[in-house]
């Protein structure tokens, strides 16, 4: 160990030491976590007294250069730490997947998403490959430990979300996932599988009385859980995973906490007002031709991927998902007959959209009304309601519930009310009829919410070879 002497400290060391220990106390401050206070000396010691053997991997014991692969080392070693901080705390990058943004993202674009806006979540689970969500590149390899595993901590942020702000979250329902198999998530998975059996098997369910929805569907889970987990290696696996290493998805904020939202023939109403779309919000239309085949200049002109084209038919009855400006440049075609939005009318099984139930006959276009919880805030239960805050009161906020002789347990007290712990928030994609949004799985936790996106940073159509790929235009595009 190193004989400390000020005097000969350069007066560059005392500058660079004095401005990390600076930012080191505003970080600590940032995260409000008094006890890496005594981490200082070492960040002290790192940049400005230097006792320690810093620079092991880069001399030997007699102060000279190792050179070659150790300094090789040491740099990567640096280089990751500073990654982990950047991406724990400030930046990460995204990239779109799906088309249930379009047109407003597309798929190929990648995202530069801010931490700072909404405020940096300290990690639940804090050891992990830098640059990873929750598998190793190109494998089904975990990318991180489970052990810590930390309560939820968010740091203070610039502002809060807003409605219409594009956000980058952590998907609610990816808590368990099939490996193989992650959409339908689990829970979707498990209610179909143990609907089929069920109904290839009436002779289970005949004579059985159900007191509501909640004791139905629970049933029926069950038989498909013994059924999913039976054929959990053909799924590669059915793992668990913290909230912040739950997969990624990117949505518009349509409804806030404290909200309520109801969607009346594909338009949207937040609390009572019609609520204007994003300019470029899709909604699938059905169009009818004069007989004539449309060509790759039509589904060019209106930017339809080759995906929608091969899906949305081959004539001369077409459907496919067009903005409502586009929808007028079709319906003034001459070799158009007819053009009319498509609309699902509602669901008397209650079986096609969240929370799954016949008390809740709603379909993706008629949704609805349906209120949005926020923290603090105290409800009553009862048999109807319990579907729609199933899920908050055990996935998001920990307690246990049961439904006994017609009354509700939490935590093994009967309850009649419950008060939230945390906000939440009702995401939608533009791509009003090809998303996966919380009309299917219900509300996204703010424990779950990742980041702002800002800009696009680089965009690529996966319709064209690399070379002609990179949308220009699109290049440091501001997210909106």
């Amino acid at each position: 160990m190193k004989k400390l002497i000020l005097s000969n400290i350069p007066i560059r060391q005392w500058i660079t030491g004095s401005i990390m220990t600076v930012l080191f106390l505003l970080l600590v401050i940032w995260i409000g976590n008094w006890w890496l206070l005594l981490l200082t000396p070492l960040v002290v010691d790192c940049y400005l007294t230097q006792i320690l053997p810093w620079d092991i991997l880069k001399k030997d014991k007699n102060g000279n250069r190792r050179g070659g692969l150790w300094e090789w080392l040491d740099t990567i070693i640096f280089a990751l730490f500073w990654v982990y901080i950047i991406h724990l705390f400030f930046i990460q990058m995204y990239k779109i997947p799906s088309s249930s943004l379009e047109k407003s993202l597309l798929v190929g674009d990648h995202l530069f998403v801010s931490k700072v806006n909404y405020g940096p979540r300290m990690p639940n689970a804090p050891l992990y490959v830098p640059m990873t969500q929750n598998s190793l590149p190109f494998s089904n390899i975990k990318s991180y430990l489970e052990w810590p595993l930390w309560d939820y901590h968010r740091l203070a942020g610039l502002e809060k979300v807003q409605h219409d702000d594009i956000v980058v979250f952590n998907f609610p329902c990816g808590d368990t996932v099939c490996i193989n198999l992650s959409n339908p998530d689990y829970y979707t998975i498990l209610l179909s599988e143990g609907s089929n059996y069920v109904a290839h098997h009436p002779e289970i369910i005949n004579g059985k009385h159900f007191s509501n929805s909640w004791e139905r569907n629970h049933f029926l889970m069950e038989y498909g859980r013994k059924r999913v987990w039976s054929s959990a290696d053909a799924l590669g696996g059915i793992v668990w995973r913290p909230v912040d290493k739950r997969d990624c998805y990117v949505k518009r904020c349509i409804a806030l906490p404290g909200d309520t939202l109801q969607i009346i023939h594909n338009n949207v109403y937040v609390n009572g007002q019609l609520h204007p779309n994003a300019p470029d919000v899709q909604h699938n239309y059905s169009i009818k031709t004069n007989g004539i085949i449309l060509n790759d200049r039509f589904f060019e002109q209106l930017g339809i991927s080759n995906e929608d084209r091969q899906s949305g038919g081959y004539g001369p009855n077409y459907f496919l998902p067009l903005t409502a400006q586009k929808a007028e440049i079709v319906k003034n075609m001459p070799t158009i007959e007819s053009i009319e939005i498509d609309e699902e009318e509602v669901d008397s099984t209650g079986t096609s959209v969240f929370p799954f139930s016949q008390d809740y006959p709603w379909s993706r276009d008629n949704y609805g009304p349906i209120w949005i919880p926020s923290k603090g805030t105290t409800i009553t239960l009862d048999d109807k309601n319990i579907m729609l805050y199933e899920r908050i009161i055990t996935s998001y906020e920990g307690h246990t519930l049961n439904y006994k002789n017609g009354k509700i347990y939490i935590d093994g007290e009967e309850a009649t009310q419950y008060t939230f712990a945390m906000d939440y928030y009702w995401m939608m994609g533009d791509n009003r009829h090809k998303s996966s949004d919380s009309r299917y799985w219900g509300f996204v936790p703010e424990d779950h919410i990742v980041g702002k996106p800002l800009f696009v940073w680089l965009s690529l159509d996966p319709d064209k070879s690399f070379f002609s790929s990179i949308r220009w235009n699109r290049m440091f595009m501001k997210v909106k």
